[in-house]
């Protein structure tokens, strides 16, 4: 059993108005997450000092630390290195949760480093936090369909065949989450 908390953090934006939208498929694969821990389901609290919401749980032997940003999406490089700062936690125990138009959906990669693909939650990440040498769990959402704006796909709702699939691809991933653990 290691003290050395793991930081997950699922990027979205905050709302009703965006919780369905592929933007937020991070907040939903952390809530994925935080269902599986047992006895009881993680449970989220105000953290106030980062503007995130905050389980810290205890999963398979690990301390993990699991947030949710509750400001918009291009911003959330602060809460997260606020986050990093206040439970002592170095890039490489971060893992970050986020949509990919790279990949097709219903894939997905967990890595570490890379490029931002033109992210912008990423990129904010990226430079509060100094350096790319974090964890990313990208989530597929496909590219948008014809000559569709990249910024106005990923803020609409998934397909009714897309939201069908989405525990799926939702589970497949937490799975993963899991294994790394």
């Amino acid at each position: 059993m290691t003290d050395s908390p793991l930081l997950i953090v699922g990027l979205g934006n905050p709302g009703a108005k965006y919780a369905d939208t592929r933007h937020n498929i991070g907040v939903m694969l952390l809530d994925e997450l935080a269902s599986r821990i047992t006895p009881v389901p993680a449970s989220f609290a105000v953290h106030k000092r980062t503007n995130t919401e905050v389980a810290e749980v205890r999963h398979r032997g690990r301390r993990l630390v699991l947030a949710r940003t509750r400001g918009y999406m291009n911003v959330s490089g602060g809460p997260v290195k606020a986050l990093a700062t206040f439970f002592r936690i170095a890039p490489g125990d971060i893992i970050v949760a986020h949509d990919e138009l790279e990949l097709d959906f219903g894939e997905h990669r967990l890595r570490t480093g890379g490029g931002d693909h033109g992210h912008n939650g990423l990129k904010s990440v990226t430079k509060s936090l100094g350096t790319k040498e974090y964890q990313r769990l990208a989530l597929g959402i496909g590219r948008p369909p014809g000559r569709m704006d990249p910024a106005a796909f990923v803020l609409k709702p998934f397909t009714r065949q897309e939201a069908g699939e989405l525990p799926f691809l939702l589970s497949d991933a937490a799975d993963e989450l899991e294994r790394a653990l």
